[in-house]
C-alpha cells in the first residue's frame, strides 16, 4: 500500500508509549498497534485529530504517501 504510517516515529519523538497514547485518546492498545503497523484500511478523522492533538503534530507527520514503484513520494507536475 502506498500509504505509510509513521506513528511509531512520532511516538518516539514525543517519548510516549503506545499505552499512554491509547489511554489519552480512548482507544485500545491493540488498535494503536494496528495503526502503527499499517494493518488498518482506514482511520476516522476524529481519531486522527485526537492523535495529532495528543502528539502535537500534523496528519502529514503520521501519514505519508510513497510511490510503490519508485519507493518515494511522486513529483507533482505544475500546471
Amino acid at each position: 500500500m502506498p500509504i505509510v504510517v509513521n506513528l511509531d516515529v512520532m511516538l518516539a519523538r514525543r517519548k510516549m508509549r503506545s499505552k499512554e497514547l491509547a489511554e489519552r485518546i480512548g482507544i485500545t492498545e491493540q488498535n494503536v498497534s494496528l495503526l502503527k503497523s499499517g494493518k488498518v484500511k482506514g482511520v476516522r478523522f476524529d481519531t486522527l485529530a485526537l492523535i495529532c492533538e495528543t502528539l502535537d503534530c500534523q496528519p502529514g507527520d503520521i501519514l505519508e504517501y510513497r510511490d510503490e514503484v519508485a519507493g518515494t513520494a511522486p513529483v507533482r507536475a505544475r500546471a
